[in-house]
């Protein structure tokens, strides 16, 4: 099983997920909106990003958020992290883009195994973009700010009605 990237790195003055962080990681999950709401429970987020970079800072911001985080490279790894915590996932973050099996289609065996499994796909390719306007899929088009990821995700998780498509 592999975990979010630990430690006390300063990711200053980086453009990573769309938005130069602070100083320090736990900055931006603090201050990320006066009204969030935190989980009650340590929800989990299976985060699938083949961007090493991407993933670690993202999954590092889920963290620090209070998310209970799992991350994988690709779909196979997805695979295997969601059989070993079965049941536990309650949401899944996943590039479209991958090597291998796509994001789209990793979403669509894991909902068949569990129908209430949460899905946000992210993607920097217009044309994946284009094809998703419109669709019940939810979206997030990269690059992307840490405030709107955490927004989306807690929209998500709180059973939010999604709107489908991508935004920023």
């Amino acid at each position: 099983m592999n975990h979010c990237v630990k430690g006390e790195q300063a990711f200053a003055e980086q453009s990573v997920i769309g938005a130069q962080l602070a100083e320090r990681p736990e900055q931006v999950a603090a201050e990320w909106s006066p009204e969030a709401k935190w989980p009650a429970e340590r929800e989990t987020i299976l985060v699938v990003e083949d961007q090493g970079f991407v993933r670690d800072v993202t999954c590092e911001v889920l963290r620090l958020a209070g998310y209970r985080v799992l991350q994988a490279r690709d779909a196979a790894e997805a695979t295997c992290a969601y059989e070993q915590h079965f049941g536990a996932v309650n949401l899944l973050v996943t590039d479209i883009v991958l090597p291998g099996e796509t994001g789209n289609a990793l979403a669509q065996r894991l909902r068949r195994e569990n129908p209430s499994l949460k899905v946000l796909l992210i993607t920097g390719y217009p044309a994946q973009i284009s094809r998703l306007e419109g669709k019940s899929e939810e979206c997030l088009r990269k690059p992307f700010s840490t405030p709107v990821l955490l927004r989306k995700v807690r929209q998500l998780l709180d059973g939010g009605q999604p709107r489908g498509g991508c935004g920023t």
